[in-house]
């Protein structure tokens, strides 16, 4: 997985993609109990034009969660961190990951994708459950 188009031909072919743009792709990820995590991958240009791919998935709407307690989340994980994104005007969460192409192949694609998405899905059920629950 050298560039983009790798990304995409690879998810492609195992997912149906909701966004298929240039340097977007979106899907939905099957998870625990039937539940489904949307999964989005994009492309970041860093220092020295060094690309990036960048893993994300929805948690919930900011609204109500506290800064230290995202922050904390943030430095005890291994894997995904927590950052903020604009969905129609609102802060939202989102839990993603940045991975250099250099050193990702499929196997490592998917399996933070699905580190990602399981993670992120029990975030959102509780979040939505019981308010900010980090």
């Amino acid at each position: 997985m050298r560039h983009f188009e790798a990304v995409r031909s690879h998810l492609g072919a195992k997912h149906a993609l909701r966004h298929n743009d240039p340097y977007l792709i979106s899907f939905d990820l099957d998870v625990a109990s039937g539940r489904q995590q949307g999964i989005y991958l994009a492309e970041l240009e860093g220092e020295s034009d060094r690309r990036y791919l960048r893993i994300s998935t929805p948690i919930g709407p900011l609204s109500g969660i506290d800064a230290k307690r995202a922050l904390r989340f943030n430095w005890e994980q291994r894997t995904g961190f927590l950052a903020v994104t604009d969905l129609d005007g609102s802060p939202y969460l989102h839990l993603c990951e940045n991975r250099p192409y250099d050193v990702l192949d499929a196997a490592e694609l998917e399996r933070v994708i699905a580190e990602l998405g399981t993670l992120g899905d029990q975030l959102e059920r509780a979040i939505a459950a019981e308010g900010d629950n980090l």
